[in-house]
């Protein structure tokens, strides 16, 4: 599992507006690794949305089909991989004086990793790690820059 956290200076509703609400239109500029995306089912990020991903990580291509298994305005959203086994949460908090700022904190991690992938599982643990690190690194440039 990896794991990091920052603190952006928006309000929490801001910053939840922008990974929840906006997911389709901003989750490619946080995740530059992600080339395609397809939302699957209708209307607005919710528990039971499914898309479908196509992501180019250090040169490898995977796509994946996952779901939002956790939608809690303001708090929490949790997606859960469908075609590959992994889960990842983004989790929201008032940080610093009263609607100032906002801690993010994300979480990922791969449930399995494929027999012919175990020798290089340090690796794969280890450019995780920097994924996640980078993500929460992403949101906070993108969204402080917003205005």
């Amino acid at each position: 599992m990896a794991k990091a956290s920052t603190v952006i200076q928006k309000p929490v509703e801001e910053v939840f507006h922008f990974v929840g609400d906006e997911f389709f239109a901003n989750y490619p500029r946080w995740s530059p690794e992600v080339v395609e995306l397809h939302r699957l089912s209708e209307g607005p990020l919710q528990k039971g949305t499914t898309a479908r991903q196509v992501r180019i990580d250090h040169g490898h291509r995977t796509e994946t089909t996952f779901a939002v298994s956790e939608f809690q305005p303001h708090r929490r959203i949790c997606f859960t991989g469908l075609s590959n086994a992994f889960f990842c949460s983004y989790e929201f908090e008032r940080a610093g004086s009263p609607g100032a700022a906002t801690r993010v904190a994300f979480t990922f991690e791969l449930k399995e990793l494929e027999p012919y992938m175990r020798p290089f599982e340090k690796l794969i643990r280890a450019a995780v790690q920097d994924g996640v690190e980078r993500t929460v690194k992403n949101l906070k440039g993108l969204i402080e820059g917003s205005g």
